[in-house]
């Protein structure tokens, strides 16, 4: 059945709702239908829309951009805008919401693709150290999505301390066919620094379920400091790029 909406939307629940948007990166507004407020931003793709059922909650967030809404699970709900919803009891799940609806449009395909074409547009690729330059840029915008896709955090090990993570490249930047590839969100991984060196260097790898393969060349004492707390939370698109790691990278 249909969610309760108040509508048209009364002072305090507009005010969350903007305030909910602009704190999150969508800052314009684009209007009001049925109860719901829709919201885009000059930064990443897709719109999002809001509701509430009183001043005291529940809210609602609803979206139109595909790889988000995979992400999140969401699925359409009767009366929504959009392809996919959900209800939130607090401001505060509303805010932590469309937090992260930015932050997935943000790093999701195309999007980093989009950010490193324009930041290298007008630079000369002509001689090696340009060209190194522009990998530079392509690593920067790189790292930055893997920050936000993975929320900042070693999915392995829980470690947030951002000096200590690393974007590792499933599929080494040099060894890309094109910049899709090398700015694709799913082929890389954000983790501490030590599993970073052991995965650059083929000593471990993951299987389908995300669990880590260790090499026999990996010794002992490097073994036990391989800690981990849970496996990895893929995608099929991050298993395509696996298949090639375990295949061309990985010293069985």
């Amino acid at each position: 059945m249909p969610w309760r909406i108040e509508d048209p939307q009364g002072f305090v629940v507009s005010t969350e709702c903007r305030k909910a948007a602009e704190d999150n990166g969508f800052r314009l507004k684009e209007g009001e239908r049925d109860g719901w407020v829709q919201f885009h931003s000059t930064t990443v793709p897709g719109r999002i829309w809001l509701a509430g059922a009183g001043d005291h909650g529940p809210w609602y967030v609803a979206l139109d951009h595909a790889g988000v809404a995979r992400e999140l699970g969401w699925r359409q709900h009767e009366g929504c805008p959009g392809m996919a919803c959900e209800r939130f009891e607090t401001t505060a799940e509303l805010h932590q919401a469309v937090s992260r609806i930015y932050d997935l449009a943000r790093s999701l395909p195309e999007h980093p693709l989009e950010e490193f074409r324009k930041c290298t547009r007008d630079l000369p690729q002509r001689t090696e150290a340009e060209r190194t330059v522009i990998q530079r840029v392509g690593q920067d915008v790189f790292r930055e999505a893997l920050m936000r896709y993975w929320q900042g955090r070693c999915p392995l090990t829980g470690i947030s301390d951002a000096p200590l993570l690393r974007a590792s490249h499933i599929r080494p930047w040099k060894d890309c066919e094109t910049d899709a590839q090398r700015l694709d969100v799913f082929n890389g991984l954000l983790l501490s620094s030590l599993w970073d060196a052991a995965f650059d260097a083929g000593l471990v790898t993951f299987d389908d379920t995300g669990e880590p393969l260790f090499s026999s060349h990996l010794t002992d004492a490097a073994r036990q400091a391989l800690q981990w707390q849970q496996p990895l939370p893929l995608r099929d698109e991050h298993r395509q790029y696996l298949t090639w790691h375990q295949q061309h990278v990985f010293r069985q």
